[in-house]
């Protein structure tokens, strides 16, 4: 056999790579053997092959997926952008759930005042759009919120918001965002325009980053359950302070959960 082959438990520990993982990547294709022994399928390997082997463990290590791995062997360029992009987001997600944990830490579990209240119907203009899961949810209620204001006319009065959001989250979330209307005014833009209806609600105020409103709800949620109240509809965000002026941890937003009136 030529000299220069290697078996694969030796050049396992060559490329710092268990047997295990050198074979998955033969299976995958990322890195094929120099040569297999067709009577026992002993796979061997020229010493040449480390960095390769090497550059996929180093990739690997920078939680790099196995298919963005061959991508950049292959040399296509730019293949690492999306990993970054990807790794960016889930680094802004850890951060939002800690600046969340920190806050029970200090404050406890979220115990809102909490009281049933009934609202008139409104008519509104509504835009909707869809988020890839709850952790897109505030790119795509920012999305509808400047559809629905960006072609407001100046002497336009005070904006009033509404954000509406299923209770129960799938990998899709329809997200509609509600531009409350006086009178006979019309935003133009070719906007949905109808009622948000009335209702029977369960209502709390949130204080606080839009990115732990998911604390209160919970807190909501629970006071409904533990009396029996059924939610019969899509969660309501009311936007009562203006996000461009207020500081994080004084916005005020108002949940109403809508539940049945017979329960």
């Amino acid at each position: 056999m030529d000299e220069e082959l290697l078996p694969i438990g030796q050049f396992a520990r060559l490329a710092r790579l268990s047997v295990k993982r050198l074979r998955h990547y033969d299976e995958l294709g990322l890195l094929r053997p120099a040569y297999v022994d067709a009577g026992t399928g002993y796979r061997y390997y020229r010493a040449g092959q480390a960095r390769e082997a090497l550059s996929i463990g180093l990739l690997r290590s920078l939680d790099v997926p196995l298919p963005v791995v061959g991508r950049v062997l292959s040399g296509e360029t730019g293949a690492l952008e999306s990993v970054r992009v990807s790794l960016e987001a889930e680094l802004a997600r850890r951060r939002r759930t800690l600046a969340s944990l920190e806050r029970v830490l200090a404050q406890g579990l979220p115990e809102p005042e909490v009281a049933l209240v009934r609202e008139s119907g409104w008519r509104a203009a509504f835009v909707g759009e869809r988020a890839a899961g709850l952790e897109d949810v505030g790119r795509a209620t920012s999305a509808a919120v400047a559809r629905l204001v960006g072609g407001l006319p100046a002497a336009w009065g005070p904006v009033r918001l509404v954000g509406l959001f299923p209770v129960d989250v799938g990998e899709v979330v329809e997200v509609r965002v509600a531009l409350l209307l006086d009178g006979e005014a019309e935003p133009g833009g070719g906007v949905e325009v109808g009622v948000l209806p009335g209702g029977l609600f369960a209502r709390a105020t949130h204080v606080g980053s839009y990115d732990q409103i998911s604390l209160t709800v919970h807190a909501v949620l629970a006071w409904c359950a533990e009396r029996g109240l059924a939610v019969s509809g899509a969660l309501r965000e009311v936007y009562v302070s203006d996000p461009a002026c207020t500081p994080a941890e004084e916005l005020v937003t108002h949940l109403l959960v809508p539940v049945r009136g017979d329960a």
